[in-house]
């Protein structure tokens, strides 16, 4: 099972939204958000939830993606997330998430009893190509008890 299927089977926001996971890798992740009506805002376009909630799933992906091969031991949880929006979304949008930190240094930081934090930057574009927001999520590896 892929990242995008593991994803879209556990989380209900994903499968609700119809999310699709286009890309999910350790460097990047690609999700897209159809366009439909039922989550419009009041000028027609993506609704402000359903875009951070688009961008906060790419984050998870590539969180999966990065450091899945740690979940035995540790939980990925999301600690804070800011998000800005800077243009009028309109049809489908794409989240594209990139890390902001080498997961080595991450893992070494886990190997070391240490909490580690991460930030996510994601971008979220039109299909024209620009970008209506910009979000990062910042997240962090809780060791199990």
């Amino acid at each position: 099972m892929s990242v995008g299927e593991m994803l879209v089977a556990t989380v209900p926001m994903a499968r609700t939204l119809d999310l699709e996971f286009l890309e999910t890798t350790p460097e990047r992740a690609v999700v897209r958000l159809p366009d439909q009506a039922a989550y419009h805002n009041h000028v027609g376009g993506p609704h402000a939830g359903a875009m951070f909630t688009l961008a906060e799933s790419a984050s998870g992906a590539i969180v999966i993606a990065a450091f899945g091969d740690q979940l035995q031991r540790a939980v990925p949880l999301a600690v804070k997330a800011e998000i800005g929006y800077k243009k009028l979304a309109m049809g489908v949008v794409t989240a594209t998430a990139t890390l902001g930190r080498p997961v080595a240094d991450v893992v070494a930081e886990l190997d070391a009893g240490q909490r580690p934090e991460f930030p996510v930057e994601i971008s979220i574009q039109r299909e024209d190509g620009a970008v209506t927001g910009e979000m990062t999520v910042v997240w962090t590896l809780r060791p199990h008890s």
